[in-house]
Protein backbone atom coordinates (compact mmCIF):
# COMPACT_ATOMS: atom_id res chain seq x y z
CA UNK A 1 0.00 0.00 0.00
CA UNK A 2 1.72 3.28 -0.65
CA UNK A 3 1.27 6.18 1.87
CA UNK A 4 1.45 9.98 1.05
CA UNK A 5 2.20 12.48 3.44
CA UNK A 6 0.79 15.86 2.76
CA UNK A 7 2.44 18.81 5.31
CA UNK A 8 3.05 22.50 5.17
CA UNK A 9 -0.52 23.70 5.24
CA UNK A 10 -1.89 26.85 7.69
CA UNK A 11 -3.25 30.35 7.74
CA UNK A 12 -1.54 32.96 5.96
CA UNK A 13 -2.58 36.02 4.69
CA UNK A 14 -2.83 37.33 1.30
CA UNK A 15 -0.23 37.77 -0.76
CA UNK A 16 1.88 35.25 1.45
CA UNK A 17 3.64 31.91 0.78
CA UNK A 18 3.92 28.21 1.93
CA UNK A 19 5.64 25.50 0.73
CA UNK A 20 3.42 22.12 1.09
CA UNK A 21 5.28 18.95 1.16
CA UNK A 22 4.51 15.13 0.44
CA UNK A 23 6.46 12.39 1.61
CA UNK A 24 6.25 8.78 0.67
CA UNK A 25 8.24 5.76 1.53
CA UNK A 26 7.34 4.04 -2.53
CA UNK A 27 10.48 2.72 -3.81
CA UNK A 28 8.73 3.05 -7.30
CA UNK A 29 7.66 6.79 -6.58
CA UNK A 30 10.97 7.90 -9.00
CA UNK A 31 9.00 6.30 -11.71
CA UNK A 32 5.52 7.83 -11.52
CA UNK A 33 4.01 11.41 -11.96
CA UNK A 34 2.65 12.96 -8.91
CA UNK A 35 0.13 16.15 -8.75
CA UNK A 36 -1.46 18.07 -6.24
CA UNK A 37 -5.03 18.65 -6.79
CA UNK A 38 -7.27 20.74 -4.11
CA UNK A 39 -10.42 21.40 -2.63
CA UNK A 40 -12.77 23.92 -1.16
CA UNK A 41 -15.66 23.86 0.56
CA UNK A 42 -18.84 22.80 -1.43
CA UNK A 43 -16.85 22.47 -4.17
CA UNK A 44 -15.69 19.76 -6.49
CA UNK A 45 -11.57 18.24 -6.20
CA UNK A 46 -9.57 20.67 -8.61
CA UNK A 47 -6.53 20.15 -10.32
CA UNK A 48 -3.52 22.37 -9.59
CA UNK A 49 -0.54 21.22 -10.75
CA UNK A 50 1.51 17.75 -11.72
CA UNK A 51 5.05 16.68 -12.71
CA UNK A 52 6.51 14.03 -15.06
CA UNK A 53 8.81 11.06 -13.41
CA UNK A 54 11.63 13.46 -13.82
CA UNK A 55 10.87 16.84 -13.00
CA UNK A 56 11.61 17.87 -15.87
CA UNK A 57 7.96 18.57 -16.79
CA UNK A 58 5.34 20.33 -15.24
CA UNK A 59 1.80 21.29 -16.02
CA UNK A 60 -0.15 23.82 -13.64
CA UNK A 61 -3.71 25.00 -13.31
CA UNK A 62 -4.57 28.32 -15.45
CA UNK A 63 -5.72 29.69 -11.91
CA UNK A 64 -2.01 29.02 -10.38
CA UNK A 65 0.17 29.48 -13.23
CA UNK A 66 3.11 32.19 -12.38
CA UNK A 67 2.49 31.87 -8.79
CA UNK A 68 2.74 28.00 -7.66
CA UNK A 69 5.97 25.98 -8.68
CA UNK A 70 6.03 22.49 -8.07
CA UNK A 71 9.08 19.94 -7.58
CA UNK A 72 10.34 16.96 -6.58
CA UNK A 73 13.25 15.37 -5.08
CA UNK A 74 13.51 11.44 -6.29
CA UNK A 75 16.52 10.89 -3.77
CA UNK A 76 14.52 11.86 -0.69
CA UNK A 77 10.87 10.49 -2.16
CA UNK A 78 9.70 13.97 -1.71
CA UNK A 79 7.50 16.86 -3.34
CA UNK A 80 6.67 20.17 -3.27
CA UNK A 81 4.36 22.78 -3.67
CA UNK A 82 5.71 26.15 -3.81
CA UNK A 83 2.77 29.05 -3.16
CA UNK A 84 3.54 32.42 -3.77
CA UNK A 85 1.17 35.39 -3.48
CA UNK A 86 -1.36 33.33 -1.97
CA UNK A 87 -5.30 34.40 -2.62
CA UNK A 88 -8.18 33.97 -0.49
CA UNK A 89 -9.79 31.97 -3.33
CA UNK A 90 -7.05 29.18 -2.62
CA UNK A 91 -8.12 28.31 0.05
CA UNK A 92 -8.81 24.55 0.28
CA UNK A 93 -7.59 21.06 1.56
CA UNK A 94 -4.90 20.28 -0.63
CA UNK A 95 -4.05 16.84 -1.83
CA UNK A 96 -0.60 15.08 -3.00
CA UNK A 97 -1.39 12.32 -5.68
CA UNK A 98 0.66 9.05 -7.63
CA UNK A 99 -0.37 8.97 -10.94
CA UNK A 100 -0.83 5.45 -12.67
CA UNK A 101 2.00 6.26 -15.22
CA UNK A 102 4.99 8.87 -15.33
CA UNK A 103 3.78 11.33 -17.62
CA UNK A 104 1.75 15.01 -16.35
CA UNK A 105 -1.81 14.43 -15.97
CA UNK A 106 -4.62 17.40 -14.82
CA UNK A 107 -7.54 14.23 -14.64
CA UNK A 108 -8.10 12.75 -10.92
CA UNK A 109 -8.37 9.36 -12.56
CA UNK A 110 -5.32 9.08 -13.41
CA UNK A 111 -3.89 9.15 -10.32
CA UNK A 112 -4.73 6.20 -7.91
CA UNK A 113 -3.14 6.73 -4.59
CA UNK A 114 -3.82 10.06 -2.24
CA UNK A 115 -2.85 11.41 0.68
CA UNK A 116 -4.92 12.53 3.57
CA UNK A 117 -4.71 16.43 2.45
CA UNK A 118 -3.44 19.44 4.19
CA UNK A 119 -5.41 22.68 5.37
CA UNK A 120 -4.26 25.66 3.47
CA UNK A 121 -6.35 28.83 4.41
CA UNK A 122 -5.51 32.65 2.80
CA UNK A 123 -7.09 35.43 4.82
CA UNK A 124 -7.94 38.80 2.92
Amino acid sequence: QVQLVESGGGLVQAGGSLRLSCATSERAFRWHAMGWFRQAPGKEREFVSAIDWSGGSTNYAHSVNGRFTMSRDNAGNMVYLQMSRLKPEDTAVYYCARHVGSTVSSSSTDYNYWGQGTQVTVSS
